[in-house]
């Protein structure tokens, strides 16, 4: 008897899509966006278009690259089995190649449409989030999601960049508000898929630490990030549209966070609180990124 071996079905547009996360890069393409918005500077719409055309592009890349690494993890998470290459509907060296031509196209386009340091900057989020969050972190230290959470806080910076051509302490703030929110954002998530996540044998803190040390870990990393989304407004950086909704957004996503803090007795089955902190920091960080929009075009 003879074993058939088994070969990627043909990938369809879906399948390349797919590869670039579009829910995730969602949420990059706006906070970039946000960043060239409240820049103190104008830039042709035509640019504009073209800088925010290259972040998503980047982002897909990243992701892409991201996901031919973890082809094998991914098959064994059951939320990822989907992905088109644990399912075998695509081949490794496709998503490679397509990851690296969509990473080249990016920068490539940056550098001759827009400038310098927003490309710099752009290269910085792709291999940061490829190499070292990737490739370095993410099968290594519980800590990966700390580190490698910078990768996902270049957006506005280099949004920024692109309509100014340099950086300032506002942007900076910017990163270091997404960079610092994105631990409670993924550990609340690795709470409820923590059987996951130990079945491929990654080690997200609730594998290694348990529940309780990263139940505490959440509330100890949101107090420097309210204090960072909070900063622009008493620095002077934003005005009172953006602070009013700043304290507001962020007094709720203290509350979700109490909740999930100081549950110390949990229910196999009863996720409800860290689901609904997920869910509502998503929505956290769009609203609080629209709001320093309307601060800087209607104040």
């Amino acid at each position: 008897m003879t074993t058939a071996i088994a070969t990627p079905l043909p990938a369809d547009w879906r399948d390349f899509l797919a590869l670039t996360k579009p829910r995730v890069m969602t949420l990059v393409v706006f906070t970039g966006l946000c960043g060239m918005l409240a820049a103190p500077a104008h830039i042709h719409p035509v640019l504009g278009f073209t800088a925010i055309l290259c972040i998503a592009l980047g982002a897909g890349a990243a992701g892409a690259l991201n996901q031919w690494y973890e082809a094998d993890l991914d098959a064994k998470m059951r939320r990822t089995a989907g992905r088109p290459l644990p399912a075998g509907r695509m081949d490794r060296q496709s998503a490679l190649h397509f990851g690296v031509g969509l990473a080249c196209f990016s920068l490539t386009l940056m550098y001759f449409a827009v400038n310098l340091a927003a490309t710099v900057i752009l290269a910085a989020s792709i291999l940061f989030y490829v190499f070292v969050y990737t490739i370095w972190l993410k099968r290594r230290t519980p800590q990966n999601i700390v580190i490698g959470g910078a990768a996902g806080a270049f957006p506005p910076m280099i949004g920024w960049a692109a309509a100014t051509g340099d950086l300032t302490t506002l942007p900076i703030l910017l990163f270091l508000i997404i960079f610092l929110w994105t631990p409670p954002h993924f550990w609340a998530l690795a709470l409820f898929v923590k059987t996951d996540y130990a079945n491929a044998g990654v080690p997200m803190l609730p594998v290694v630490s348990g529940e309780a040390t990263t139940r505490t870990q959440i509330g100890i990393y949101t107090l420097p990030m309210a204090a960072a989304a909070i900063a622009p407004w008493p620095l002077g950086l934003a005005g009172a549209i953006y602070g009013a909704a700043a304290v507001v957004l962020t007094g709720i996503f203290l509350a979700f966070v109490a909740q999930v803090t100081f549950r110390r007795s949990v229910p196999d089955d009863s996720m409800a609180p860290e689901k609904r902190l997920f869910k509502y920091s998503i929505l956290y960080l769009f609203l609080l990124f629209g709001a320093l929009v309307a601060d800087r075009w209607f104040a």
